[in-house]
């Protein structure tokens, strides 16, 4: 049973846990850095715990401080978000041997899949397609460039340990190599503790196809629906719906058979999503498991009706899921925009000094998850995304129109925003008509 839930998080994600946790009986506890002091999120929780200063290895990164508010409070569970600490085996670790409740995979499980590397090699042992590339980490440049050789140009090395988009380094041509690898083992060993790294081919014009999955501690595993997460920039995702205007149904019992036995596989246990690559040729390649509540989660609780994040107390519990696979209906479509304080021209971060916000009216079929208020700042110290407006109806050209109907009325003063870009992508006639891949932003609209 969890009583008091520690929040290992900031910003939008906060208020959107301590909204189920009302719902059953839980109460919260928010963490804050000294930025963030005053912040609307902490005023939503409980309690609030000042955890240290702005600098977030400081703070919303260290597990000492995280761990003393859990204790300095009575939290009996800590539920991490996303980003930060959630898929950090070490947290995860600490959070149970304080005797606490993780909400999330185990430890061991974060251990390893935090290597893509091993999360490949899996994923071929059950029968699933990886992107063609290495299943070992590459030992030096030679080695890229007797891959190129093979396979071709260009290519990616990808960092073992990467996440977040970042860690992938593109190889246009041999000589590039050295220079290349050096690079990104010095990224990784620096920002993520390892300087590990694998090759991909590239896979030309993809799109970005994942599936959301839960699975309790009795090994029962349901997917709730597969999202398009197409539309990116610098390999972040910009806009997210569901489902997949592409994919047919043979191809989604295939997606979910995979994701069942990949997660099966690992003794995962939690709310997590496989994301994969769709090619031209309506191939799909697993690329990697988000072990954690993914930031567009709304999506796929539009779709199906379900609450991922109660789902995810429930199953910390030690309670089992309470449907099958079969009982899941997907009706409907659904579509988010993330909004960044970011300039819409250059997508370079605009902190500063809300001073005025006023949101879309939200309903059964309009969502906005963020945590605004007039007078609020904007730190330039974390993720700048403010808020995701998620929309919901019959069908796609339905739900895209009320999500642009919903993004122009949605108003920030203060800080630039990216709703300009977001309007551009959802008014695209190309966007519209289902026909979209990760390049999309560039080529069409002329933005990296």
């Amino acid at each position: 049973m969890i009583n008091k839930l520690l929040i290992a998080n900031r910003g939008e994600i906060v208020p959107r846990i301590i909204r189920t946790c009302r719902e059953m009986g839980i109460a919260t506890v928010a963490v804050h850095s000294e930025a963030d002091k005053g912040a609307p999120f902490t005023a939503q929780a409980d309690e609030a715990v000042n955890i240290g200063p702005a600098n977030p290895a400081q703070s919303y990164l260290s597990i000492e401080a995280i761990i003393d508010a859990a204790k300095q409070t009575g939290a009996d569970a800590v539920h991490p978000g996303y980003g930060f600490l959630s898929e950090r085996g070490a947290f995860a670790q600490a959070v149970t041997d304080a005797g606490l409740t993780w909400v999330g995979p185990p430890p061991s499980v974060l251990k390893a899949i935090s290597s893509k590397v091993y999360a490949r090699k899996l994923a071929v042992e059950v029968g699933a397609s990886v992107t063609p590339g290495t299943l070992d980490p590459v030992s030096g440049p030679e080695e890229v460039v007797a891959f190129g050789e093979q396979h071709g140009y260009p290519l990616f090395l990808k960092l073992d340990k990467g996440g977040g988009g970042k860690g992938i380094e593109k190889v246009s041509e041999p000589s590039q190599a050295a220079e290349v690898f050096k690079r990104a083992c010095s990224i990784g060993a620096m920002a993520f503790g390892s300087p590990a790294c694998y090759i991909e081919t590239v896979v030309e014009r993809p799109r970005h196809i994942e599936v959301q999955f839960i699975a309790d501690q009795a090994g029962h595993v349901v997917c709730l629906g597969e999202r398009e997460c197409s539309i990116q920039r610098r390999h972040q995702k910009i806009i997210e719906e569901a489902l997949s205007p592409v994919v047919d149904e043979a191809t989604r019992a295939k997606l979910y058979a995979d994701t069942a036995a990949i997660v099966k596989k690992m003794g995962y246990v939690g709310a997590g999503t496989l994301e994969g690559l769709r090619t031209k040729n309506g191939d799909h390649y697993f690329m990697e498991v988000n072990a954690r509540l993914q930031v567009e989660h709304p999506v796929s609780e539009f779709l199906t009706g379900e609450d991922i994040v109660r789902r995810q107390l429930e199953v910390a519990m030690g309670r089992e899921l309470p449907w099958t696979q079969s009982d899941i209906l997907t009706q409907g479509h659904a579509i988010e925009a993330r909004v960044y304080a970011e300039d819409p021209e250059t997508f370079y971060p605009s902190p500063g000094v809300i001073s005025r916000v006023v949101l879309p009216p939200v309903g059964d079929n309009l969502r906005v998850d963020h945590a605004l208020a007039d007078g609020c700042t904007v730190p330039p110290y974390y993720d700048p995304m403010l808020a995701k407006v998620i929309a919901y109806d019959q069908d796609r050209p339905k739900a895209i129109a009320r999500l642009i109907e919903a993004l122009k009325a949605f108003e920030v003063e203060g800080v630039k925003t990216t709703i300009p870009v977001n309007l551009k992508i959802l008014e695209h006639l190309q966007f519209q008509a289902g026909e979209m891949d990760t390049s999309f932003i560039a080529e069409q609209l002329g933005l990296e």
